[in-house]
């Protein structure tokens, strides 16, 4: 079971590994710099408060300290509470025939495995992106962890899976009954609108490693 000392604890650790205070850590990550505040971790009823997965990604993109490092200080006891093992591939491989099953779940042997945040999603997967098309919002070596059950709006960021088998990362602008909106990431100026038929599916982008 994860536990709230535990976790905190880590978040020093971490800081003090970078020669940062709590608030000075926060502050690097661009976080409120009261975030990561002792007085802030328990609530004025006696409640725990706990750090978000977001401010956790934060604070490891901001140190450039990994996932499994931050497990590590946790402790191994913790692990499967705040991260998993999940399927990963290279994303010019994802078009691959026989990468992803008819629902959008990975199949094949090329996948390979990678450490990612405890994710509710059984079926998650990341991918790595590779080269400079999708700058400047993912770079060469970033991961991206998409969930094929998440729940998808208006604003957040897709993988999306054409009929023709070739695969597109972008920003959902609208959808409905008939066609599919889209801003592809890395390219402000192109769009893309597309008939639902023509999409073999979609899923939400959740998390990146960046």
């Amino acid at each position: 079971m994860l536990k709230h000392d535990d976790v905190w604890r880590a978040i020093d650790i971490l800081a003090r590994q970078y020669n940062l205070s709590p608030s000075g850590l926060a502050r690097q990550a661009g976080l409120d710099p009261t975030t990561f505040n002792k007085s802030k971790r328990i609530t004025p009823q006696g409640k725990m408060r706990w750090p978000s997965t977001e401010s956790i990604a934060k604070i490891l993109a901001a140190t450039g300290a990994s996932l499994a490092e931050f497990v590590n200080i946790v402790g191994e006891e913790n692990a499967s509470a705040i991260a998993q093992r999940i399927p990963s591939l290279d994303i010019s491989q994802s078009a691959k025939d026989g990468s992803f099953d008819a629902h959008g779940t990975p199949s094949g042997d090329d996948w390979d495995e990678v450490l990612a945040p405890h994710i509710e999603d059984r079926n998650a997967f990341a991918l790595e992106i590779n080269g400079n098309r999708y700058e400047p919002v993912y770079r060469d070596g970033d991961l991206i962890v998409v969930s094929p059950s998440a729940s998808i709006r208006r604003g957040d960021r897709v993988l999306v899976k054409q009929q023709d088998g070739s695969i597109m990362i972008c920003q959902l602008i609208r959808e409905s009954a008939r066609r599919i909106e889209l801003a592809q990431v890395g390219n402000a100026a192109a769009s893309s609108d597309l008939q639902n038929r023509d999409v073999a599916w979609m899923s939400r982008i959740i998390w990146a490693s960046q």
